[in-house]
């Protein structure tokens, strides 16, 4: 074989992330095997150095910002620090441009010729283990009886830049307490178009400028209500928000939008960008079993969910399957809608409080909870029409699918097999942040 055949291409078929789409959800940045996809204040970024073009990342993006790729000389890709400095996407270079570049023929990579790549990547541990991926579970495709989603309707590149709400509430839904003020706001839309399911979320565009003069990028939020609004029949969505000072480090910080959105007023406008997502959409059809695992502001889409199934049960519409939820937080002062959830029929939902941070009890977490149930879990996960959702903080992820793993094979059953299920039948949906 010559020396041609077996050389490597010189143009490499870049990855990139459009700043311009990007509601910075994290979503690719935690379900990247290989952790080439990396952020800052600003930007989500991919390095070519360690990304292996496995796709793994496409199909969970919500706005399709992950789906971009550039022709760029192997030897000079965009590098992660110039990534940083973008606010979109560079033109396409031309076959010209590439050849001053010294790149070659033109000749490109191809997810094939980078899979030996991948298998490296994946290749187990010294101990002989494969490292455990909790995101690799998370299903990508929604419960088959979900109902149509609309998504990108409003945003950088749509039609319609941007839609604005009205606030038309701010309430307090945490005991009063600095650490912990979290917010159930209601927006409403008016006469715009602005359809919505359970599990959905939007950007909120926080008004100024960041440090560098540049307008600041979309903060994404989960929706709290249901399809019909948090008033029902009216044009509105509810989101919940939690004031965040200080960050994952414990260091004091401002959030910019969070800060924001928490001292706004009824009647204050607030410029929207939506809605996105289309897999983690609840099941519509009869007798379908929820099971919902979040802690602090992850339960809006679960409170979205439960308040959808509570107004067809007094509807009398809808004959509804078991519903579940694990519900974690430092404190019962920290919850959100704790009073609110007290109020909720027995027999209508199963209700588990996990608390870590409560004085002179132990420290207990949501995945402690699914183990205490694993007979009440276990027959569920076997079954065809229980679906599961998990939305929190990404630290949750790993311990809650190991719990869900574990409750599986103690009741006998191979988690190779009950978690591919889950994942290829959408029934096991991972959105962590």
């Amino acid at each position: 074989m010559s020396d041609t055949a077996t050389a490597e291409p010189a143009i490499l078929r870049q990855h990139l992330i459009d700043p311009e789409i990007c509601i910075r959800c994290n979503t690719c940045e935690s379900i990247c095997p290989v952790q080439a996809i990396t952020h800052d204040s600003r930007n989500y970024v991919v390095d070519a150095s360690k990304c292996n073009l496995c796709m793994d990342c496409i199909s969970p993006c919500p706005t399709g910002s992950i789906d971009n790729w550039r022709a760029m000389p192997r030897a000079q890709p965009y590098t992660v620090e110039e990534q940083f400095t973008w606010d979109e996407l560079p033109v396409e270079k031309t076959p010209a441009e590439l050849a001053e570049l010294g790149a070659g023929d033109g000749s490109t990579d191809s997810a094939a010729d980078l899979a030996p790549q991948a298998e490296v990547a994946a290749e187990a541990d010294p101990t002989g283990e494969a490292p455990f991926n909790s995101a690799a579970w998370g299903s990508t495709v929604p419960p088959w009886s979900a109902a149509h989603a609309y998504a990108n309707l409003y945003g950088p590149k749509a039609a319609e830049k941007f839609i604005t709400a009205t606030v038309a509430g701010n309430v307090r839904v945490t005991e009063v307490g600095r650490d912990y003020d979290t917010h159930h706001i209601v927006l409403d839309f008016g006469q715009m178009p602005f359809p919505v399911l359970e599990g959905q979320s939007i950007g909120i565009i926080p008004p100024g400028v960041d440090a560098a003069g540049r307008p600041h990028h979309p903060r994404q939020y989960s929706i709290a209500s249901p399809r019909n609004g948090e008033r029902p029949g009216y044009n509105n969505v509810s989101l919940t928000i939690k004031r965040v000072l200080e960050d994952h480090d414990g260091q004091p910080v401002r959030g910019v939008a969070s800060n924001y959105m928490c001292d706004l007023q009824v009647g204050d406008k607030v410029q929207v960008i939506g809605p996105f997502g289309t897999s983690f959409l609840m099941p519509n059809h009869p007798k379908s079993n929820i099971v919902m695992i979040c802690t602090g502001t992850g339960s809006a889409p679960m409170r979205a969910m439960t308040e959808w199934r509570r107004r067809l049960r007094r509807s009398g519409r809808f004959e509804g399957g078991k519903l579940m939820l694990f519900f974690g937080a430092r404190t019962q002062e920290e919850l959100p809608y704790f009073g609110p959830l007290q109020g909720l029929p027995k027999d209508f939902i199963d209700i588990n409080f996990a608390f870590s941070r409560t004085p002179g009890q132990p420290k207990r977490y949501v995945q402690d909870l699914l183990r205490e149930r694993a007979a009440d879990l276990a027959p569920l996960l076997a079954d065809a029409d229980t679906f599961v959702y998990v939305c929190g903080l990404k630290s949750m992820e790993e311990g809650v699918v190991l719990a869900l793993r574990d409750v599986a094979q103690g009741a006998g059953h191979g988690w190779d097999e009950v978690g591919q299920r889950l994942k290829r039948e959408g029934r096991l949906h991972l959105e962590t942040y």
